[in-house]
């Protein structure tokens, strides 16, 4: 292999090689376990910036493994696999920071870290997946290695929430085996590089495409926390902060997302897609998925709960702008996927914050957080300005896209459920920002004073959401540049799915 191919198994090793390294390091290790877990965050970093200057400069990325002879493994390098890698590489960075001292005084950490670091690598394998079979591969590793997370602090509620998360997951994983055998049977191996290999089946397997296609759909849409396939999600916040931010912004429901992208845009394409009538239907679940979620989260008092709820309506911008189907709409989907993930891990550092130096858990019992937690409350009012949709944020940028690209359509119906869903943002973020900043505590905060006052916390607790809330910022207000999320977008469209 040249040094392109032999970058994306180092991509993926960075992650691999360290964790499995903490796994045998005992529990008074802290210093090995740190150092390794910064290291292979850093060097996964640093190898994932030079493989997006060589997509950019034109530059084939590719490792292919056959098994049988009509069945390879296959990693490839796109643009978009790029997007969600690098997505996933840097908040995986300031997840492990925020980490770190997260977990500094909890059991068996050398197991969580050693977990933390495979599911990394399998979320970057999902991403850099070059054909459906090593889609499907990685996807069930993802399951695997992300269960014990869910289950860490080993208490009754977290195994419930566990057996309800294997329930879920293995279902969805057994569709999409179900999906991917059958059109294998159908057209051979499916690579994401290759559009349009499914039209010459049209004519004698139309009605067996389309059934594929739900069953696809219906096979990530777990993951992606589609309604109905939601209810996972909620159970699974017993887990500990880091790990609800690695599920919602890096990791499980991100995955789901970018299997829908990866099934309606390389595996079936556009064209086929319309002609099946296959983008209306996802476009409604997408639609009605983004109200639920919305109007679930309103009567949520838990914080973790009401965030969660909030993931499955956020995510689901993605399938609409994919569903949608114009180039505008596509841009404004896939710009939400590093959007909302930026905002979303934000919130969640912020409620584990909270959390853990305050001891407060509900929205009812945030009186007054905003004056004794101003960094980490300043940075959560910026993330859920974002959530709204307010400008100049993120949030904001992905739902003018999505607004564009359905004008453009001629589903202008659509806007309406855009704005409505602006307006359940609104109604279930403010009163939080209202309630911390505004209102008096209803008694003296717990905790011990530090030698200079109260510390909001640990730094490398607060630092992480302060950098995430500037960037959610930052990419909104800089999104014409071109070194933004936005450009690269652009640049995906226009050379990959375009008119």
């Amino acid at each position: 292999m040249v040094w392109q191919n032999w970058l994306l198994v180092a991509i993926l090793l960075s992650s691999m090689v360290p964790g499995l390294i903490i796994f045998s390091l005992a529990e008074s290790n802290r210093g090995w376990r740190t150092a390794l877990n910064i290291l292979g965050a850093t060097v996964k970093m640093i190898l994932v910036l030079v493989m997006i200057v060589g997509i950019y400069q034109g530059r084939r990325f590719a490792v292919h493994l056959r098994l049988l002879p009509d069945i390879e493994l296959v990693l490839r390098a796109d643009p978009l696999s790029a997007l969600f890698v690098a997505l996933s590489s840097l908040l995986w960075l300031l997840t492990t920071i925020y980490a770190i001292a997260y977990l500094e005084d909890s059991p068996n950490r050398s197991h969580f870290f050693g977990y933390f670091s495979l599911c990394v690598t399998v979320t970057i394998g999902i991403a850099l997946a070059g054909n459906l079979l090593t889609f499907l591969f990685f996807f069930e590793m993802l399951t695997l290695t992300t269960y014990p997370l869910v289950i860490h602090r080993g208490t009754p509620e977290a195994m419930a929430a566990g057996r309800v998360y294997l329930l879920y997951t293995l279902s969805g994983g057994l569709l999409l085996f179900f999906g991917v055998a059958w059109l294998h049977a159908l057209a051979g191996q499916i690579d994401f590089s290759r559009q349009g290999v499914l039209l010459p089946l049209l004519a004698e397997h139309r009605l067996s495409l389309i059934l594929i296609f739900a069953v696809l759909i219906a096979g990530v849409g777990v993951k992606g926390a589609l309604v109905p396939l939601h209810g996972w999600l909620p159970r699974a916040m017993v887990a500990p902060a880091p790990v609800s931010a690695l599920l919602h912004a890096v990791a499980v429901v991100k995955a789901g997302a970018f299997g829908i992208m990866r099934i309606v845009l390389d595996v079936y394409g556009l064209p086929l897609s319309r002609e099946l009538g296959l983008l209306m239907p996802l476009l409604l679940l997408a639609a009605i998925t983004i109200i639920h979620g919305s109007l679930l989260a309103l009567g949520q008092d838990n914080l973790k709960r009401r965030l969660a709820y909030s993931t499955v309506s956020q995510v689901s911008y993605i399938a609409l702008g994919i569903s949608i189907g114009s180039p505008l709409a596509i841009m404004g989907g896939m710009v939400h996927l590093v959007h909302q993930g930026i905002m979303k891990i934000t919130l969640f550092f912020c409620a584990g914050n909270i959390a853990e130096t305050l001891e407060i858990h509900d929205i009812s019992g945030m009186n007054g957080v905003g004056r004794r937690m101003p960094l980490t409350m300043g940075a959560f009012t910026l993330a859920a300005m974002g959530m709204i949709g307010l400008p100049p944020m993120a949030g904001f940028v992905s739902k003018w896209y999505l607004g564009l690209g359905a004008i453009d359509q001629g589903m202008e119906w659509l806007i309406a459920v855009l704005v409505l869903s602006t307006l359940l943002n609104a109604a279930y973020f403010l009163p939080i920002i209202h309630r911390a900043w505004f209102k008096e505590p209803a008694a003296p905060w717990p905790g011990t004073p530090g030698p200079t006052g109260f510390r909001e916390c640990h730094w490398m607790l607060v630092a992480p959401p302060i950098l995430t809330a500037l960037l959610s910022l930052l990419v909104g207000l800089l999104a014409n540049s071109g070194l933004s999320p936005l450009a690269w977008v652009r640049f995906i469209v226009a050379t990959r799915y375009g008119p």
